[in-house]
């Protein structure tokens, strides 16, 4: 009972420090930008009387919805991108790469050793008005001229954003496929199965829970993001953490910047809850 006693001891002071940084740090920033969106944009920020104004003029503005909407729309179509794309690397990187497997996983991760903003300009590079791609299809004598069809586009920031965030799903689900114990798989083959019913009955149902983690932890950030919409989506692609960054910035209203985020995160929290569900139904059965 003593050695137990020591080793919650131990346990209860290792996490202390993290405890008070997740709590004392981040759970105060959160409760700052929920307290500012109830404020009026009077120089004050927390001074002064509560107001549900920012949240009625969410409501009431159209402009608004449709953001969001589109911010879903985008950061959906890049989920199933990346974990479409993802999984048959984390597959190849779980069962077939072999001795290889510690230079593709270094491969893999190579992208996060470069600034994001980086990332971004190759692909601005890539997908400009005189970028190598116009240059490589006439070269090939596909058009006679450049074109601006590849960039300024929805379509152009979901190819960046799941290039971007495609590590962050390989590996979750490449977690998720090393679990499956081999054996497992040998016992389905030798009573008959095939390597699609092995995969649809085996393979996938267990490696759900990595699927819906990877697919999570690229939702939550591409939602959000502003970077990239600006720099290769162009005015048609604007979302919503570009209206917060625009609050926040340009027009200098913080409290309305704040109850667009916390919008934002009820939209997130709501996205968590689903998966969570999905999880339930479709995930681990542990």
């Amino acid at each position: 009972m003593r050695r137990l006693a020591n080793g919650a001891g131990f346990l209860c002071a290792m996490s202390l420090p993290g405890a008070l940084v997740t709590f004392g740090l981040v759970a105060f920033a959160l409760a700052l930008v929920l307290g500012l969106g109830f404020r009026v944009n009077d120089q004050g920020l927390l001074r002064g009387p509560l107001t549900l104004g920012n949240f009625a003029q969410i409501l009431a503005d159209p402009l608004y919805a449709k953001v969001m909407l589109r911010s879903l729309w985008i950061s959906g179509l890049v989920t199933l991108a990346t974990v479409v794309t993802a999984y048959p690397v984390a597959w190849y990187l779980a069962f077939r790469a072999g001795r290889h497997r510690g230079l593709l996983l270094f491969l893999v991760t190579l992208p996060f050793w470069t600034s994001y903003l980086l990332r971004v300009f190759a692909w601005k590079i890539v997908l400009a008005y005189n970028g190598v791609l116009n240059s490589a299809m006439i070269e090939l004598g596909l058009w006679d001229k450049p074109s601006m069809m590849f960039l300024n586009n929805p379509a152009a920031v979901v190819l960046t954003l799941a290039h971007a965030y495609a590590p962050f799903a390989i590996l979750p689900i490449y977690v998720a496929l090393q679990t499956i114990p081999r054996s497992l798989l040998e016992a389905g083959a030798d009573l008959g199965a095939t390597k699609a019913q092995l995969f649809r009955r085996v393979v996938l149902p267990i490696s759900m829970p990595g699927v819906l983690g990877g697919a999570l932890v690229v939702f939550v950030p591409t939602l959000g993001d502003y970077v990239t919409p600006a720099m290769v989506g162009g005015p048609a692609s604007t979302m919503i953490g570009t209206l917060i960054q625009a609050q926040f910035g340009k027009a200098n209203d913080w409290p309305f910047g704040a109850a667009l985020a916390t919008a934002t995160m009820l939209v997130i929290l709501i996205a968590v809850a689903l998966v969570r569900q999905a999880d339930r139904r479709w995930g681990s059965r542990t």
